[in-house]
């Protein structure tokens, strides 16, 4: 079943206590800050709030306060669904390193095909983390009306009170859900980014985010392409074709389509240029 529509919320704001006070979505990881990375994880949503503080981010998004700032997370979460029109809200912290597009659909598909309130993501231990969640929006309203009524007002209230009044069902995924509560957690976080399995997805990533740019790279084809430049032209050429296979594309439109075939003509050239290096018998054959 399609998932349809959704928007998100993102809570950005806290005291990071266990930080020294440092300004937490702002902290960088793999090259951009925390809250970039969740925004960049939810760039499909039809509207994205984002409640603390403004900063400058890497798409625009709506702000919005909790009162009082820094009431906790379901005074920010309140203040966050009043941007909410869509079904469906994606709740998510601002401090999700390793989250992506791919998990924040799952959660949206599992919620529609359960039937449940809410379908939270569970970490390594199996602790629920409902700040990296899907909702129905409707039930999510009616509960923190029903708190708010019953205490006088949402904050400082816990998270569980919420969560223990609504059907939820859970996700397992011990990496998006992993969050940085600590420097130690930052520090992990940089290190992981720079193991030898993720270093090249995480880099392409953070340089699509920083410029603007979603486009499915073909990350095999351009390597095979830089090394075919490298070993049958120059190493220098490998820089310098993949530059101009991207020039070429953005040329001619942009999109998968266009490098798609900026990268096959190169391809054939280089493959021509290497044959032209053997006898001239060979390259004639």
């Amino acid at each position: 079943m399609s998932a349809g529509g959704y928007d998100a919320v993102v809570l950005a704001g806290g005291a990071a206590r266990r930080l020294g006070g440092a300004d937490k979505p702002g902290l960088s990881v793999g090259g951009l800050a925390l809250l970039d990375r969740v925004l960049g994880a939810c760039a499909d949503a039809t509207e994205t709030v984002v409640v603390g503080p403004r900063r400058p981010t890497v798409r625009a998004v709506r702000w919005e306060r909790e009162t009082p700032p820094g009431g906790g997370p379901l005074a920010a979460l309140g203040a966050g669904l009043r941007g909410v029109t869509e079904p469906v809200v994606v709740v998510l912290s601002a401090d999700l390193p390793f989250l992506t597009g791919q998990t924040v659909a799952a959660l949206r598909a599992g919620l529609v095909d359960s039937g449940v309130d809410g379908l939270l993501l569970t970490d390594e231990a199996g602790r629920d983390q409902p700040l990296v969640a899907a909702y129905r929006t409707e039930p999510l309203h009616r509960e923190l009306a029903l708190l708010a009524t019953e205490h006088g007002s949402l904050a400082g209230l816990p998270l569980r009170l919420l969560t223990t009044e609504l059907a939820v069902g859970r996700l397992h995924h011990p990496t998006a859900s992993f969050d940085c509560d600590t420097w130690e957690d930052i520090g992990a976080a940089r290190a992981r980014i720079r193991e030898h399995g993720h270093v090249l997805d995480e880099w392409i990533t953070a340089v699509k985010t920083e410029l603007g740019i979603d486009l499915d790279v073909d990350t095999a084809g351009l390597l095979d392409l830089a090394r075919d430049a490298a070993h049958g032209v120059a190493r220098p050429a490998a820089p310098l074709t993949t530059f101009l296979v991207g020039y070429a594309a953005a040329q001619r439109g942009g999109g998968p389509e266009a490098l798609a075939e900026a990268m096959r003509k190169a391809n054939v050239l280089a493959a021509r240029w290497a044959e032209e290096s053997g006898s001239p018998e060979r390259s004639a054959e």
